[in-house]
């Protein structure tokens, strides 16, 4: 940690909001875990949902393991003030992705991945019946 730690403002921490941009407040502290977005084991959606207020309830009701909280210092970016925290902390909406506009397509290759399949079964049985000699 740097011995003079930058402080934020709630408004601007806030702002990163997003899957190529996101700050997170936990403890009185601000992280940038944006490189880190891939690599979370519960998916870029639950750090996306802990954006735009104070963090610490979520990341400690999870139960982080100690490898956890000490990589949380590679991340750390200084001090929220306080002061700027609202005193009813809203949840400002994600922004949409392209991780939420690539779901319609994810399903269709699913429903591919089934589909397919059958229809050559079927194709073969087809086949089979029709030209099998009595």
């Amino acid at each position: 940690m740097a011995s003079d730690p930058k402080i934020h403002k709630f408004d601007e921490v806030a702002k990163h909001n997003k899957t190529k941009d996101c700050w997170l407040i936990i403890s009185g502290k601000v992280y940038d875990v944006t490189p880190f977005m891939d690599d979370h084991p519960g998916g870029d959606e639950v750090l996306l949902s802990s954006t735009g207020k104070d963090a610490t309830n979520d990341f400690e009701d999870v139960g982080h393991s100690d490898s956890a909280r000490d990589m949380m210092a590679k991340y750390y970016i200084g001090e929220i003030d306080a002061s700027t925290v609202p005193a009813i902390r809203t949840q400002i909406p994600l922004q949409k992705t392209s991780y939420n506009q690539d779901k319609g397509s994810e399903f269709f290759i699913k429903l591919l991945q089934f589909l397919v399949p059958l229809l050559i079964l079927g194709l073969a049985y087809a086949v089979r019946n029709f030209t099998k000699k009595e």
